[in-house]
């Protein structure tokens, strides 16, 4: 247990909006969060240059710039990667030391079932996260199968935010099978059955769901505890159905992400106003839809 727990120290009223989507990829230790295969593959799909992975301090660096809160976390897949994950607690202990900028969300290898279970309840209540992440593709799992719904119960007793991983992925992706990395478990429609089946269980789809856009912008239309974050992608490529939606249905229903180091703020930003968005939806987008999404009342 940390000597102390994260606890909100973000102005929310003084902050312009909330990234919901960024990654700790190297720990207070030094070590990266992929095998070194995967580092250098997920470099080039996003044409990052060297040392560009992201630590939990000089994260809450570039967001103090902008004046912008962050959602930060690692991803638990020890099982469906055989590789030593990133501490939650480092990764906690570092919101900690920036929690003016920074909010942890908490990861759990689903594959540990009933232990995963009990770590729900241990990284709210002893360490203070406010959501927790799932990537199916990289965790190997399919989201809707019900060994894992005790899980989901905990998240939803603990009632804060799911945020799964959806469509394709830069990880794994230019290398022969993929690293083993499969697609079909960020189908967003395995996601239908999971918040057909816990209502009161808040889901961020993480990502335009290349190539299920349409199966995501229905779900989140359908299903009034269902969001979409649009990390991951230069807005400038974002479906133009997907943009037509932020205008209409979905207005109260997406979220700004960046993806970040993978997709830096600057670029996000900068393509996002080449886009054509209704002005009063701009304001939802970038915070307030994060602030329902967080449980936050300001």
């Amino acid at each position: 247990m940390p000597s102390e727990k994260y606890e909100y120290g973000v102005d929310f009223e003084r902050v312009d909006a909330i990234d919901i989507h960024t990654h700790v990829e190297v720990d207070g230790h030094g070590h990266k969060a992929y095998d070194d295969q995967l580092v250098e593959a997920v470099g080039q799909y996003f044409k990052m240059g060297p040392g560009a992975l992201s630590s939990v301090d000089g994260l809450a660096d570039e967001y103090r710039r902008h004046n912008t809160a962050a959602v930060v976390f690692t991803i638990d897949a020890r099982t469906g990667m055989r590789h030593e994950s990133n501490s939650v607690e480092d990764l906690v202990a570092g919101a900690i030391r920036n929690n003016d900028v920074l909010i942890p969300f908490g990861s759990v290898d689903p594959w540990h079932e009933r232990r995963a279970v009990h770590r729900v309840h241990e990284l709210v209540r002893d360490f203070g996260v406010k959501g927790f992440k799932f990537h199916p593709s990289m965790q190997a799992f399919e989201p809707n199968d019900r060994r894992f719904y005790p899980i989901y119960e905990a998240i939803a007793e603990a009632n804060v935010p799911a945020l799964f991983h959806t469509g394709q992925t830069g990880i794994g992706s230019g290398l022969p099978g993929g690293h083993g990395i499969k697609l079909r478990y960020s189908d967003p429609m395995l996601l239908d059955d999971v918040a057909a089946d816990f209502p009161g269980l808040t889901i961020v789809m993480a990502h335009p769901a290349v190539p299920w856009v349409d199966s995501q912008i229905a779900i989140a239309s359908h299903k009034t505890n269902v969001y979409i974050d649009l990390s991951g992608w230069s807005p400038k490529y974002f479906p133009p159905q997907l943009v037509r939606a932020f205008s209409r249905q979905l207005r109260t229903k997406v979220l700004f992400g960046t993806d970040y180091p993978y997709i830096k703020m600057d670029r996000w930003r900068r393509d996002f106003e080449a886009l054509d968005v209704d002005p009063a939806a701009v304001p939802l987008i970038f915070k307030e839809n994060a602030l329902r999404v967080l449980g936050i009342t300001t």
